[in-house]
């Protein structure tokens, strides 16, 4: 009896890292497109899209953000059992976006002579480990000081079910 686990019930249901990481990719990428076309206002673009993304349009939008409703998370505090605030998003997104902001800088300064921009994904590879490392929660390093993580919902677009049977369809044409 000892050694037996007790079962606690949890109120939000886990999300996959590969959808967690795609969901990022599409934000990353949609606010990477629109700052990097701005040309060399590029940071200062960068930030204000990201924290319009992601910082605002999950507030307005029940917590989700253009790529977590593409695959159905949103994000909450787990506390509260509601979608964080403006204040716990701001700081959520602050370190997120730094360290995004660094990949895009990275990105703008790419060249065979700048062997520096290999070190520009530290920062959020070093935020984004901890998540694999939580068996428990899931939380990134950003989770953990906003207080808030991932959580499935049914309010989305579905784009990862979506493209598994698209892969799923081809490989069956294939054959």
């Amino acid at each position: 009896m000892e050694d037996e686990e007790i079962y606690i019930p949890r109120p939000y249901v886990e999300v996959p890292m590969d959808r967690r990481i795609l969901a990022f990719a599409i934000d990353f990428f949609t606010t990477a497109f629109v700052s990097l076309g701005a040309g060399s206002a590029y940071i200062v673009i960068f930030l204000l899209v990201w924290y319009g993304l992601r910082v605002v349009g999950v507030a307005l939008n029940q917590g989700q953000s253009l790529g977590r409703w593409a695959v159905n998370i949103k994000v909450v505090d787990p506390r509260q059992r509601r979608i964080p605030g403006l204040v716990e998003l701001f700081q959520r997104e602050t370190i997120a976006g730094i360290s995004s902001l660094f990949v895009v800088i990275g990105l703008a300064n790419f060249s065979p002579v700048n062997a520096w921009v290999l070190f520009t994904p530290i920062p959020l590879l070093a935020d984004c480990c901890l998540a694999f490392g939580d068996p428990n929660y899931r939380q990134a390093f950003h989770d953990r000081v906003a207080g808030t993580m991932m959580a499935q919902t049914r309010r989305g677009y579905s784009l990862d079910l979506k493209l598994k049977n698209l892969f799923a369809q081809s490989r069956q044409r294939m054959k």
